[in-house]
């Protein structure tokens, strides 16, 4: 049976993080969860897998408090789970992140497929997919807002920045989507049961055959404070109110908000 491999990332819950007056994040307090957007890659994954016949297994490079991620990704529609074990994810970069998953996709094998979301709720860096890519040595479609595999193709539609256009591609690929693809459903009380019966795989670095001599960062976090965001503040005073209301839905429209 064909394979698709997801990826996803456990993160910080947003609605904890706390900002201090000085700007600094407070994660003290912070639960964890699965990123929003991998909630809809996994989401998208499983409905071409459905679609496909194919089965569908998760991948995820973790601490150890990313345990309970395990079963709330089973109860999701994955058949089996990855989890690559290491307190190394805490610093690791898209490199490293990047170059040890490429190094578990290819212990997994017979894949025709790997998701991503375009990015993770922590950095929505935009770089693990197309790192992957290179890495893995198969082509790569980002920002995906619908997919459709048939045979040995994939074809997708990218949204880009005013326009939309259409790509298809040779499988085994990379695949990397952006949040609109589709929602996240809450999973009901019975997926979330069978989801502990479910098997899931841990590994250590060490056993994907890499080392440190493998996994150098090239970048590092060198502060992390929060932001005040500075609203346009752009009134629409002029004309009907049926106008006004015009004027903003197209001015939303530009700005890439809808």
């Amino acid at each position: 049976m064909a394979r698709i491999i997801v990826c996803y990332k456990w993160v910080k819950s947003e609605e904890d993080l706390r900002i201090s007056a000085d700007m600094s994040v407070d994660l003290s307090k912070a639960k964890g969860k699965i990123s929003d957007y991998d909630r809809n890659a996994i989401e998208a994954a499983r409905l071409l897998a459905e679609a496909t016949g194919s089965d569908l297994v998760g991948l995820t490079f973790g601490g150890p408090d990313a345990k309970p991620s395990l079963k709330d990704a089973l109860s999701r529609g994955l058949t089996q789970v990855f989890w690559v074990n290491d307190s190394a994810s805490a610093s690791a970069d898209g490199s490293v992140t990047s170059t040890i998953l490429a190094a578990a996709i290819r212990k997994i094998d017979d894949f025709i497929l790997v998701v991503c979301s375009e990015g993770a709720a922590d950095t929505y860096a935009h770089e693990i997919g197309p790192r992957l890519s290179i890495l893995l040595g198969i082509p790569v479609i980002s920002y995906a807002i619908q997919m459709k595999a048939e045979g040995e193709m994939l074809a997708a539609v990218r949204k880009l920045e005013d326009s939309l256009e259409t790509v298809s591609t040779r499988l085994p690929a990379v695949v990397t989507v952006l949040p609109e693809i589709n929602p996240a459903p809450i999973p009901g009380l019975k997926a979330v049961l069978e989801a502990a019966r479910k098997p899931s795989t841990e590994w250590k670095i060490a056993e994907l055959g890499l080392s440190g001599d493998n996994l150098h960062r090239q970048t590092t976090v060198t502060s992390f404070k929060g932001y005040v965001m500075n609203r346009k503040k752009v009134v629409f005073k002029e004309g009907t109110a049926k106008e006004r209301a015009r004027a903003l839905v197209a001015s939303l429209r530009k700005e890439g908000m809808l």
